[in-house]
């Protein structure tokens, strides 16, 4: 019997955690709200798996260098997010306050997800380079976009509030059994036991700034660009596919990239792409995020502000995270991500209060940062020859 390669089980390992999170990220409010629970008690709730990331994810991604298998991690992280999800519910009949308690152990169990399937990714892409971590990854941008679409119409059939934590459950489970089967995924080789630990580079270190504040400025659209629009009489399901657009041009973006001349596939051009292009994208909202006619070429900048900004970092982890400590590299990018993202959205629901489209304006000075930074690290030089399908050390 066939079995599938490795790099479709990474596919289907980004497809089934990507699903997850594209039912998580939008109905799970819902579901708070559906059970009685006040406004500020389902913002704590909210936040709380934020904070949480930011603490754990680097910490469990060093465990990698330390000698645990990604997959293992994989693993151990989705049985441990399954059966928090089937707890919720109880939970919730309780107490919110046992609720916040499985809120932080569902974050703690997740924040190494993604970044553990990047890691085999890169890994992979390091061996063989015909294999490409753009095309790879697609497969987790098609199955957030479908479980968008889908995941409305699927939850109103089931109905009743169980449905939204009996189905991240079995999500949950379904990626657990898909990394304990992955076995056709090779795991990277560990530093020997007491061999000195590496430190990151400060190359890296500038790529991992300027990616984290290029993602931060989608703080003020992800966190207000619905209200915004539909305040203007943009109708919900323009709304709707106005996030698929963003989601279709990111997808349009990783199935194209290798087309790319290869200098254009370096960590500092695609990182500066995807800056140039959040900083249009900021200008364009306070100036014209209420005209559905400009709304349109502005989301489709998100394959850029995002998929580029991405595709940047994963380049430059692979090139620039020293063996022995490429799953610290991993988990502090997804912890510096989630930090400055805080702020900025924190940041941009004080200046919408005060001044509407004004958060958005305010996303172009983070972005311009990201851009500094971008360029900075490519002063040193040592981005000449490498590019997002290599692992060409200088």
């Amino acid at each position: 019997m066939h079995r599938p390669s490795g790099p479709a089980r990474l596919s289907l390992l980004y497809a089934v955690v990507f699903t997850e999170i594209g039912i998580a990220m939008p109905f799970m409010p819902v579901w708070l709200d559906a059970l009685g629970l006040e406004a500020g008690v389902i913002g704590v709730l909210l936040a709380l798996p934020i904070a949480t990331r930011i603490a754990a994810t680097a910490p469990l991604m060093s465990l990698l260098d330390r000698g645990l298998g990604p997959r293992r991690l994989i693993l151990l992280g989705s049985l441990a997010l399954s059966l928090t999800y089937a707890l919720m519910p109880g939970a919730a009949g309780i107490g919110w306050p046992w609720l916040a308690v499985l809120v932080v152990l569902n974050a703690v169990a997740g924040a190494p997800l993604v970044p553990c399937i990047d890691y085999l990714t890169l890994a992979a892409v390091r061996r063989d380079a015909r294999l490409a971590y753009a095309r790879i990854r697609m497969a987790g941008s098609i199955a957030f976009l479908l479980a968008n679409l889908a995941g409305g119409l699927l939850l109103s059939a089931l109905g009743g509030r169980l449905a939204v934590p009996l189905l991240l459950t079995g999500l949950a489970l379904a990626a657990g059994l898909v990394a304990w089967r992955s076995r056709a995924v090779a795991t990277p080789p560990q530093m020997a036991a007491g061999a000195v630990r590496p430190r990151l580079p400060l190359t890296l270190w500038l790529c991992i700034g300027a990616a984290a504040a290029i993602q931060a400025s989608h703080g003020a659209i992800y966190g207000f660009g619905s209200i915004y629009w539909t305040s203007h009489g943009i109708s919900a399901a323009w709304v709707g596919s106005l996030w698929a657009t963003g989601v279709l041009a990111e997808i349009v973006l990783f199935a194209g990239v290798s087309a790319l001349p290869a200098s254009w596939r370096s960590p500092v051009r695609l990182l500066a792409m995807g800056a140039g292009a959040a900083i249009l994208r900021a200008v364009g909202l306070y100036v014209l995020g209420d005209r559905l006619a400009a709304l349109v070429p502005l989301q489709c900048l998100h394959g850029l502000t995002f998929g580029a900004t991405q595709l940047g970092a994963m380049a430059a982890v692979s090139a620039f995270a020293p063996e022995g400590a490429r799953g610290r590299a991993q988990g502090t990018l997804s912890a510096v991500n989630a930090g400055i993202s805080v702020v900025a959205t924190l940041v941009s629901g004080l200046a919408y209060q005060a001044g509407g489209p004004l958060a958005f304006l305010l996303m172009a000075p983070l972005a311009a940062c990201g851009l500094g930074l971008a360029l900075a690290s490519g002063r040193t030089g040592l981005f000449r020859g490498v590019t997002l399908d290599t692992d060409r050390q200088p």
